[in-house]
């Protein structure tokens, strides 16, 4: 901060006692510096306060505390500085994501599909070890306009033997006017990601990308919305389901229906008021995933 030449009435040290104590406030946060600056304000109204007389010794005193004040401010401001910034906590990494190495020989399973999907992935992957290969894309699928943008890169080079395929929760979740997430279903300005007749276009638009990788596919049913879950309508997913499940029966791909198989025990799988699953119902999904992969496997031998 400038500091300006004029004198103050009582001299200049008892300025600069006015002045250091501007700056320990200006510039001291931590809890010494405060103690500082409030030893600096009482000296400073102190001192100014003083008759002619006494401002010969105070002035001395008054070295003595600026040149002990300043041996403070550099001690203080270079232990802050020297202080270690703390981290926040490292979140342990999904094993859902983690990297695959092919076991030569057994064929190869892709699983696609938003966080419901991820959250049974790593328990497919240990239900079929020695059995498949099993690779998902390294991230949320999310609705079908995501699936459009990125279905070539998650599909790659390489030779699929299943795809176990969902899209759906992102599509008919409700936004809000500038794309808000999860919006409230009632506003009049929110309206779904994707709608149903856009997500049937879609939908066709990545059957027949998956299916020129000569993949086994397996569409699974989009789970349940429950009671009480943001941005989301009860029933939204069966409308969806019935959109899906007329391209698979025309295309004549296998249904691993987990929507069936959640609502009749909705509670006892899926979190309160919450689109996902508690870990004992993300098991139950995998299992459910590993007979249909397992019997599209066996088919295709």
């Amino acid at each position: 901060m400038p500091v300006s030449n004029s004198p103050s009435p009582n001299g200049s040290l008892e300025y600069g006692a006015v002045v250091m104590h501007s700056i320990f406030v200006d510039t001291c946060k931590n809890d010494l510096c405060n103690r500082v600056a409030l030893t600096l304000a009482k000296m400073k109204n102190n001192t100014l306060a003083l008759p002619p007389p006494l401002l010969k010794s105070t002035r001395m005193k008054l070295h003595i505390l600026t040149i002990a004040t300043l041996i403070a401010l550099i001690v203080t401001t270079t232990a802050v500085a020297q202080q270690p910034t703390k981290q926040p906590p490292k979140r342990n990494p999904n094993p859902a994501f983690a990297q695959v190495e092919d076991v030569p020989g057994l064929p190869r399973v892709l699983l696609i599909g938003d966080s419901i999907s991820i959250g049974y992935t790593a328990h497919v992957r240990a239900m079929l070890k020695g059995v498949a290969n099993v690779h998902r894309p390294l991230t949320n699928c999310g609705p079908t306009t995501r699936g459009l943008e990125n279905i070539d890169a998650w599909l790659g080079d390489g030779k699929w033997d299943v795809i176990h395929f969902n899209w759906g929760l992102h599509d008919l979740k409700y936004m809000g006017p500038n794309n808000e997430n999860l919006a409230d279903p009632n506003d009049a300005s929110s309206h779904q990601q994707v709608p149903s007749d856009e997500y049937e276009s879609n939908l066709k638009t990545l059957v027949e990308r998956m299916q020129e990788t000569g993949a086994t596919l397996i569409w699974r049913t989009t789970t349940p919305v429950p009671e009480g879950a943001k941005g989301r309508v009860v029933g939204d997913s069966k409308i969806y389901n019935d959109v899906a499940k007329r391209i698979m029966r025309k295309q004549k791909i296998a249904i691993d229906d987990q929507y069936t198989y959640s609502i009749k025990k909705i509670s006892d799988l899926q979190r309160k008021a919450d689109v996902h699953y508690t870990t004992e119902g993300s098991i139950k999904l995998a299992e459910q995933a590993t007979i249909a992969i397992k019997k599209a496997l066996k088919k295709a031998k």
